[in-house]
């Protein structure tokens, strides 16, 4: 069992590296341009959270499960509207 501090910890990184992803989707959906971002940085990025995700399930920790699930849902977002534009 994880330290519930080390678990207080990785949740408040969780959160904040995560949220830095909401400021850029909104622009996006706002502005309905995503002209200046790079499709090929993002994909290699998604892949690498995916297995983060991935990672977080087999060791069992929530932090890593609860970031990385949901900043693969930003960053998808940002790619199918890349994709679409």
């Amino acid at each position: 069992m994880i330290n519930p501090v080390f678990e207080i910890v990785g949740l408040s990184a969780a959160f904040l590296t995560t949220s830095a992803f909401i400021p850029q989707v909104y622009k996006i959906y706002k502005e309905k341009n995503a002209d200046g971002i790079s499709l090929t940085m993002y994909i290699i990025l998604f892949t690498g959270v995916i297995l983060w995700f991935i990672y977080g399930i087999l060791i069992g920790s929530l932090s890593i499960i609860i970031a990385n699930g949901v900043t693969a849902l930003l960053q998808l977002s940002i790619i199918i509207f890349k994709l679409k534009n």
